[in-house]
């Protein structure tokens, strides 16, 4: 049995999606296109943001913030994924592995982080109006996104240290990236302490952030209760509507996946690493959609900017036809 134990000259070799190797071509043609829809949707909306005075409210800096952080984990994920499924580029160094691990479960508990912290501004907004400019400033977003930055960078720093001091007899990983999981089954070591934290992190970020946005929720609906108005009522509602989408599109299948990964000892390993990768592609890939068909400014703003570009593109061609 070989062993490794120097995790600078360590080469790990991803597997991919097991059984279904020979159909990783294919499988490149839709995990490509929702790389391209996330880029597109992501950036489109950090354009927006980022050049529209207008866009400047808390709302939309903490939507530009949960934006940016899943493009990270996008593109922490998809290079290498698609040079697995294109030119069977299996290798990857243990010191990337590590960084892309850190960055992709990183995001993850960033994005949560941000979710609670636009649970918080839905129910200012809801809950008081009046003072939403006033509890909301800039300053208390820019610090929201700094905790949510701390706090993936502190609970998700420790599992590539702790994966250092390992060592590994197998390494093959059948997965199409580094997940924590996946890594640390490779090891012959006793795994306890990255087994433990792992599950940690893991209560710690869904659980108490679920917490969180259930009890902004829970106080969000005791207030909509006692509004006297239908209107006022539908309105408070439509409010919160698009970050209760981008909640079950994001927990929905992280919670599924681990459920599966722990409990569903006889569904195929394949099923288990397409959960795994979906979970972390369709929040990005429809989180801008959500937004962009729920809240009006965003909407408006790219019909303009669609409407702008095919009057420049037609524009040549009208004034030639008409010489």
């Amino acid at each position: 049995m070989l062993i490794f134990n120097h995790s600078s000259f360590m080469t790990f070799t991803l597997m991919g999606i097991p059984g279904l190797e020979l159909q990783h071509l294919w499988l490149s043609l839709p995990f490509s296109s929702m790389f391209l829809a996330i880029l597109i949707g992501n950036g489109v909306i950090l354009f927006l943001v980022a050049t529209d005075p207008t866009l400047h409210t808390p709302m939309y800096l903490l939507l530009s913030l949960l934006m940016a952080a899943d493009l990270v984990s996008t593109l922490s994920l998809m290079p290498k994924l698609l040079c697995l499924f294109w030119f069977n580029d299996r290798n990857i160094a243990a010191s990337a592995c590590f960084t892309q691990m850190f960055f992709i479960h990183g995001a993850s508990v960033i994005r949560s982080a941000l979710l609670v912290a636009m649970a918080f501004d839905r129910y200012v907004a809801v809950c008081e109006p009046l003072r939403y400019n006033t509890i909301l400033s800039h300053s208390l977003v820019r610090c929201l996104g700094l905790v949510a930055l701390a706090k993936g960078v502190i609970l998700i720093l420790p599992m590539p240290l702790l994966l250092q001091r390992l060592t590994f007899c197998h390494m093959v990983i059948p997965h199409t990236y580094c997940d924590h999981m996946a890594v640390v089954k490779m090891a012959c070591d006793h795994t306890r302490p990255n087994r433990i934290y792992g599950l940690s992190v893991v209560l710690l970020v869904v659980g108490l952030d679920l917490l969180l946005i259930s009890f902004s929720y829970a106080l969000i609906l005791k207030a909509v209760v006692h509004l006297n108005s239908q209107d006022a009522t539908c309105k408070a509602l439509n409010t919160c509507s698009a970050h209760f989408f981008v909640i079950l599109v994001t927990y929905v299948p992280a919670l599924f996946s681990s459920l599966i990964h722990r409990i569903g000892h006889n569904i195929p390993p394949h099923a288990h690493i397409l959960l795994a990768n979906l979970y972390l592609l369709l929040p990005s890939m429809l989180n801008p959609i959500i937004y962009g068909i729920k809240m009006m400014e965003i909407r408006d703003k790219v019909t303009k900017c669609l409407c702008k570009g095919i009057a420049s593109a037609v524009g040549p061609g009208n004034k030639s036809v008409s010489k």
